[in-house]
C-alpha cells in the first residue's frame, strides 16, 4: 500500500519463447494486462516503456511472480498443443469502448479452430457494417494469441492483416488446423 492506504498498482513481465518467436507477457494484479510480438530486445523496450506510461508505474521482471505463473504455463501449453482454451483473469484497462466490446465478444465466441469475417464480428456486437472498426480493434488488442484476433479474416476467404505479421497469423492458424503448415 502507499502512504494514502491505496493498493499500488505492480505490473510485472517475463518473455516466453514459443514457435513464433519470444512473446511478452504482462499482467498486473487483475490479471494478464499485455502481450508482446517479437519481444526482442528493442521491441520488449518499446512495449515497456509503453505500459509504465499507460498504467502509471516501472514494470518488474518477474518470471516467477505468482501473477504471471499461470499465464507462462498455459501460453506454453497452448504453443505445445495441450490447449485449447485459456482460463485467465484479464485486465481490460488498456482498451475501452467499442474496441474492448469487440475484444471481449472474440474471447468469448470464436473457439479454438475456428474463424470469423471481420463484418460477421461487427454483427455480432451489434454494428453490422462496421468491419473496418472491427479491424481497427484488432490491431489494437492488447492482448493477442489470449483473445484470438488471429481468427478474424476477411470475408472473402483472404487471411486479411495482423499487428504480428502476416507469416505469425498463418502459423497460428496452423497451429489451430485452420490452414496447412507452412512449408518453409
Amino acid at each position: 500500500m502507499d502512504s494514502h492506504g491505496q493498493y499500488e498498482q505492480r505490473v510485472v513481465w517475463a518473455v516466453v519463447g514459443t514457435d513464433i518467436g519470444p512473446l511478452l507477457l504482462a499482467a498486473t494484479r487483475d490479471g494478464l494486462v499485455n502481450v508482446v510480438f517479437h519481444a526482442t530486445d528493442a521491441a520488449r523496450d518499446r512495449a515497456l516503456d509503453s505500459l509504465s506510461a499507460r498504467l502509471g508505474t516501472e514494470p518488474v521482471e518477474a518470471p516467477g511472480s505468482p501473477l504471471l505463473t499461470e499465464a507462462i504455463r498455459q501460453v506454453e501449453a497452448y504453443f505445445a498443443g495441450l490447449r485449447r482454451d485459456f482460463e485467465l483473469p484479464l485486465d481490460w484497462s488498456l482498451i475501452s469502448g467499442f474496441n474492448r466490446q469487440v475484444l471481449r465478444e472474440l474471447a468469448s465466441g470464436v473457439p479454438y479452430g475456428e474463424v470469423v469475417g471481420y463484418g460477421d464480428l461487427a454483427g455480432r456486437v451489434g454494428r453490422p457494417g462496421a468491419a473496418q472498426a472491427v479491424g481497427m480493434a484488432m490491431g489494437a488488442n492488447p492482448l493477442p494469441v489470449v483473445v484470438p484476433c488471429h481468427r478474424v479474416v476477411e470475408s472473402d476467404g483472404g487471411i486479411g492483416g495482423f499487428g504480428g505479421g502476416v507469416d505469425t497469423k498463418r502459423r497460428l492458424l496452423a497451429l489451430e488446423g485452420v490452414l496447412p503448415e507452412p512449408l518453409f
